[in-house]
């Protein structure tokens, strides 16, 4: 699917982590990719991550996936709404919303999580610490938009949901399938569902914390620490209090701790293996059967397209080391050269594409693919 009418520099210059957006009619040719029937039937699977919403008279309960068929099936006729994350990893027609917000650096790209709702049904009023677009699937939901929010907004008591104490409406809009609302991070909002089959497709977008990339990153750095590299005076002079630490020792101090953390291709290296871990690892995506270099070759000269798995993420790094290029793909990273880092540059450059026959006589190139085509992060498409 592609934007029609829709001006992707001005967006980012005047929207983007800046204020909200209503694109109407967004899509040259929408059509809902997904049944309601084909989501209940994703929440009651065991690996996938779901959750049911309910607003009763007690106020909001939320139950965590998988869900029985039974329960889905006693549902109410409003008030509640079903919550499916990463649909994009197992629905192709779904992992497909991505490709026209391409724009974005991939590495942003968290998933689609996708919502039905009954009539009236919401999550409540709340704001997200990420970047996300709202689609329109199916039906029609009101969405009002409020303040900024941030550490401080009060929420209302609840183990399970962060909803806001507060919540008054600046904007308010219904969305028509096709319809996008983008939502920057900390901006409040509240959908609620008009009519029933109400189905919305939410593109996220990640951002690391200060504290997450702190955190992981310093244990990582630890891990390969000496445990004799330790503070050293050699020019130590005697000091008129023993009792003060001097800024000399503070700043020899800062400095130990600031050397191990500056190397800019040591963090580049570890960002990409961070930022590429899937969200879900525990999740197998290998072949039943390992790939062998001669059906590689063989699809590659058939001119067999290759597709990238929805659930991987590839990445790329550039020139951060001895003209090195970093390929990362769910947490392994390739140094590649010459031959191979041209073609890590495709394979992260479309979700889809068709390998010039010269791929198939280089030899490292074909060792490369077949790594990551048993990683399962990508696979020839079946001819069938």
């Amino acid at each position: 699917m592609d934007f029609q009418n829709f001006d992707i520099d001005q967006f980012l210059c005047t929207y983007w982590q800046k204020k909200p957006l209503l694109i109407r009619n967004a899509f040259r040719d929408w059509h809902n990719p997904l049944e309601p029937d084909e989501l209940a039937g994703l929440a009651c699977e065991e690996e996938i991550e779901s959750r049911l919403i309910c607003q009763t008279d007690a106020g909001w309960e939320m139950e965590q996936g998988p869900l029985a068929e039974e329960r889905l099936a006693g549902l109410s006729e409003s008030h509640w709404t079903l919550l499916v994350q990463a649909v994009d990893h197992h629905v192709p027609a779904v992992a497909d919303l991505i490709a026209p917000f391409r724009f974005i650096p991939n590495w942003r790209i968290d998933d689609v999580m996708v919502s039905l709702a009954a009539d009236q049904g919401g999550v409540g009023p709340h704001f997200d610490q990420y970047d996300v677009f709202l689609i329109q699937g199916l039906g029609r939901r009101l969405w009002q938009i409020g303040a900024h929010c941030d550490a401080d907004t009060l929420l209302l008591p609840h183990e399970d949901l962060k909803l806001l104490a507060a919540f008054e409406p600046t904007e308010q809009w219904v969305l028509e399938p096709g319809d996008i609302l983008y939502v920057p991070p900390g901006i409040s909002h509240n959908g609620v569902a008009v009519g029933s089959d109400c189905m919305t497709y939410s593109v996220g977008f990640r951002a690391p914390s200060r504290s997450d990339l702190l955190g992981h990153y310093v244990d990582d750095v630890l891990d390969g620490i000496a445990d004799d590299e330790l503070y050293r005076d050699p020019d130590l002079t005697a000091q008129a209090n023993a009792g003060e630490i001097l800024p000399e020792a503070l700043a020899r101090l800062q400095q130990m701790m600031l050397e191990s953390l500056s190397d800019p291709a040591d963090f580049a290296r570890w960002f990409g293996t961070f930022n590429s871990t899937p969200k879900y690892p525990d999740m197998d995506w290998r072949p039943e059967m390992p790939v062998a270099p001669e059906e590689l070759r063989a699809a590659i000269n058939a001119q067999v397209p290759l597709s990238r798995n929805p659930a991987s993420r590839l990445a790329f790094i550039a020139g951060a080391k001895d003209d090195v290029l970093m390929l990362f793909a769910d947490g392994v990273c390739f140094d590649c050269h010459g031959e191979t880092a041209a073609l890590a540059r495709d394979l992260c450059a479309a979700d889809s594409v068709v390998l010039d026959v010269e791929v198939a006589g280089s030899a490292a190139a074909i060792d490369l693919l077949t790594q990551l085509c048993n990683q399962g992060c990508i696979a020839f498409d079946s001819e069938d």
